[in-house]
């Protein structure tokens, strides 16, 4: 039987997989970090087009008192209540329900980022 000398450097490398595992936890890391504030965003403005579609029968007073409401349970920003804005527009007539307010995400070795949200919903009255 002829044994055939095995190069031990063949099919590897120094650190193995160690490079591609770094990148995938830094990409998952800072996928985290933007996607709590992205899903919170998503969910008031599923909340505010809701209220919206109420708006023939529900008072503003207590669309209002909701939507403070809902911005209290995801923990936003006191800005997101703070600008919101109910509006009943004549021509044609319709509910228009706006918001704006930001997010500060801190990146280590990058610093901050800034995201600014403006979730809107409409309804027909």
């Amino acid at each position: 039987m002829v044994k055939i000398p095995r190069d031990p450097r063949l099919g590897g490398s120094k650190f193995g997989c160690l490079g591609t595992l770094a990148v995938l936890v830094l990409l998952l890391y800072v996928g985290i970090l933007f996607g709590r504030p992205w899903f919170r965003y998503q969910r008031w403005n599923d909340e505010i087009r809701t209220v919206a579609g109420f708006a023939s029968a529900m008072p503003d007073s207590a669309m209002r008192a909701r939507l403070e409401s809902q911005a209290d349970s995801l923990r936003l920003p006191p800005a997101a209540k703070r600008k919101l804005t109910l509006d009943r527009l004549p021509n044609p007539p319709r509910m228009e329900i706006r918001s704006e307010y930001t997010e500060t995400v801190t990146i280590p070795f990058l610093g901050e980022k800034v995201l600014t949200f403006k979730p809107f919903g409409e309804s027909s009255l």
